[in-house]
């Protein structure tokens, strides 16, 4: 069995970069939004939970992922993304196990309400357009703007030997 997700959308903020407790390893996260839109056209009447678009001709629904990198894709991503860039990320779904079974993180939101959210860690990101200014906004960018950034794996993670899958 193997897992994957693959999603294209724009950073919502700049990204953040820490390091662990133990042993400094660097770990950055951010959100990325897509957007999935559906002519009117075609779809007359308004899909539960979606919303008119900004055009007036499509009614679009925006998804949110929390995404996680280590080590030196941490490193990149801190200095060369920013809010509104479009990038491409590559990665496993996390959430919280219990008695086998992946399910989302649980959390309350700022009003107090119940939230649940898968998280992505990223093993590929690929950025889709150029940087717009010289650096990120926290004085780390040279402004090389369009990349390709990989990390083979995070704190923790075993190969088990799939690989990649070949069909």
């Amino acid at each position: 069995m193997y897992e994957e997700i693959e999603l294209v959308g724009r950073l919502t903020a700049d990204p953040v970069m820490r390091l662990t407790s133990n042993g400094g390893i660097p770990v950055t996260t951010f959100t990325v939004a897509t957007t999935k839109k559906l002519s009117k056209a075609n779809t007359p009447a308004c899909p539960d939970g979606w919303k008119d678009g900004y055009n007036g001709k499509a009614w679009e629904l925006t998804k949110f992922f929390r995404v996680t990198c280590w080590r030196g894709l941490a490193e990149t991503c801190d200095q060369y993304l920013s809010k509104g860039r479009m990038v491409f990320v590559k990665g496993e779904m996390n959430g919280e196990a219990e008695n086998g079974i992946q399910n989302p993180r649980v959390w309350s939101g700022s009003d107090g309400s119940p939230r649940a959210s898968y998280e992505i860690t990223a093993r590929v990101v690929r950025f889709l357009d150029a940087a717009s200014g010289s650096n990120n906004g926290n004085g780390n960018g040279n402004g090389s703007g369009n990349g390709y950034a990989h990390d083979p794996a995070p704190p923790g993670y075993e190969d088990n030997g799939v690989g990649d899958v070949p069909f």
